[in-house]
Parts: structure tokens; C-alpha cells; sequence
């Protein structure tokens, strides 16, 4: 436990500071998994759905925060083949980022982006076929290991991390994981055999992760600190330990996520529906919320 909350403590500690208020919008998105639209890409059944919803927040003003595992680099080698899958997506993104609406953790399957030199030399521009020419794509981007969303009035505090902090295999053995993932597990994965390490697939694994980032939660005078990593969503009520995980982007069929606006906070699902017609749309569920974030406070 004193190594998942040392972990977390320098997660929290070295959080890049993004200041809001009751009239800021945000989207919280993790995991992803973003591949390279082979049979393994979990992402890809639900790009069009992720696509749509993040087209819907840039054109409502939110700022987009991708709280890790955003891009699959356990089983992908390298992040060209996963532009090139889904170019839509990181155009989108490119979008947010020109606006300065764009806020990156990196997660366990992500960790590269830990190096900023990594960041510099992949990330900031692309290969366009067409030119013939390197073209921007992040500019200055910058990943962190975690964000603190501060309210500028109230000096109330949301902690956002990708959560694999709490997890001791993804986080100090990763590097031996992406090899047994690349190796063994993506082959495996098209056959429909699951990864035993990955707490997504684990439930005993699951719960220890839970119960050991709960436990720094209320050692930190319960810190409202919203993650990923395990792919299930929680939403507390009041008065619960604040413990917040935003789900992911690879559920079968549907994509989860957390939005804050109004000073308050749900948890949302976009799926696709049917009509009486039978047309199919995307549409956004309203899961949990919304409930005022100042009904979290600790004092």
C-alpha cells in the first residue's frame, strides 16, 4: 500500500493546475485504446460513437480531458499506424488543442508519453501523403501524470489520474506487460482470450485497485478524485468516499464518460439507438447526476 500511495501522493503533488468554474464545461474520457483498426483494436467498433460525442462537446465548448490509455501502445508499435486507423479522431483532437480545450494524462499502455521527448518527436506533426510533407498535429502538447481542477472561487478541488498508480504491476513491471501483451496477449485477444494482468479483465485484481485508491481518498481529507484504468464506471453519492471512474470507450457497443458543467457533475453513456423506424442514431444517456460537485466537500 506505501507504494501505491507514494504514487499517488507525487501524482497529486506534480498536477498540471487547471483553474474552472460554474460556467466551464468539461469532458472526462479515458481508456480508450485507441489501434490500428485490426481485428485487436477494442476502439474500433466504438469510433463512430466517440467521434460523434466528441464532435457534439467541441461544438458545445467543453474542454477535453483524457485522463490515460488514450492510445494503445502495448500492442501497436508505434502511434503512425494508429493515426493513419483513425486520422477523423486526431483531427478532431487537433481541434481542441488549437484551442487550448485539450488537458492529457498518460495511463499504463500510454506510459511513453511520460517522456516529453517521446511527445515532441511523435506527436507534433505527421506525415501527410499527399504533400509529401511533415504537417502539425499537437503542437507543444504536454501528458501528465496527473490534473487538478481548481475552482477559482470556491479553491475547491478535483484530482483527475489515469489510476493505474494503484495497481503495482501496471505501473512498475509495465514495460515486461506491453512484451507479454505483444507477444501473447494480442494474438490471444482475436481469439477472445482475455489478459489475466489487466484489472479490466480481472475482477479479484478490480477491487484491489478500488480499494487501495479509496483508501488514499480518505487519507486526503477525501479528495473528489475521478479515474480510469479499471474501465467500470462509479459514481458516489454524497457522503460516500469520492471515489469517480469514468468507465472507458471500449464497452461493448457504448462509450462511458463524466461531465462537468454547471458546477456539477454525471456520468453519461452514448450509445447507439434505434428509432420506431428503425433508423440508427447516437445518442447521449444521462446515467447518474447531475449532482452539485460543492456536495462533495469534506467540510
Amino acid at each position: 500500500m506505501f507504494s501505491s500511495k507514494k504514487r499517488l501522493d507525487r501524482a497529486y503533488k506534480e498536477a498540471k493546475i487547471v483553474e474552472f468554474d460554474n460556467n466551464s464545461k468539461i469532458i472526462l474520457f479515458s481508456d480508450c485504446h485507441r489501434g490500428d483498426n485490426s481485428f485487436a483494436d477494442d476502439f474500433a467498433n466504438n469510433r463512430n460513437i466517440y467521434f460523434h460525442a466528441l464532435k457534439h462537446y467541441f461544438a458545445e465548448g467543453f474542454n477535453y480531458c483524457e485522463i490515460g490509455d488514450g492510445d494503445e501502445l502495448w500492442e501497436n508499435l508505434s502511434f503512425e499506424s494508429i493515426l493513419n486507423a483513425h486520422k477523423n479522431i486526431y483531427m478532431l483532437m487537433k481541434l481542441f488543442h488549437k484551442d487550448n480545450r485539450l488537458h492529457m494524462i498518460w495511463g499504463n499502455h500510454d506510459m511513453v508519453y511520460r517522456n516529453p521527448e517521446y511527445v515532441k518527436k511523435h506527436l507534433s506533426t505527421y506525415f501527410d501523403a499527399k504533400t509529401g510533407e511533415d504537417v502539425e498535429l499537437f503542437k507543444d502538447i504536454k501528458y501528465h501524470e496527473g490534473i487538478v481542477l481548481k475552482h477559482c472561487k470556491t479553491d475547491q478541488e478535483v484530482f483527475l489520474t489515469h489510476g493505474h498508480q494503484a495497481d503495482w504491476w501496471n505501473y512498475t513491471f509495465w514495460k515486461w506487460s506491453r512484451f507479454m501483451v505483444r507477444l501473447l496477449w494480442k494474438p490471444l485477444n482475436v481469439m477472445g482470450v482475455a489478459d489475466p494482468t489487466s484489472p479490466a479483465k480481472n475482477y479479484k485484481e478490480l477491487i484491489k485497485v478500488e480499494r487501495r485508491t479509496k483508501k488514499w481518498i480518505t487519507e486526503n481529507n477525501n479528495l473528489i478524485t475521478i479515474v480510469g484504468h479499471t474501465h467500470r464506471p462509479r459514481f458516489p453519492e454524497p457522503g460516500d468516499i469520492p471515489f469517480f471512474n469514468d468507465g472507458s470507450c471500449v464497452h461493448p457497443r457504448s462509450i462511458t464518460g463524466i461531465e462537468i458543467e454547471n458546477g456539477e457533475i454525471s456520468l453519461i453513456k452514448w450509445q447507439i439507438s434505434t428509432s420506431d423506424d428503425g433508423a440508427l442514431k447516437i445518442v447521449r444517456v444521462l446515467l447518474e447526476g447531475p449532482i452539485a460537485l460543492e456536495n462533495y466537500r469534506a467540510d
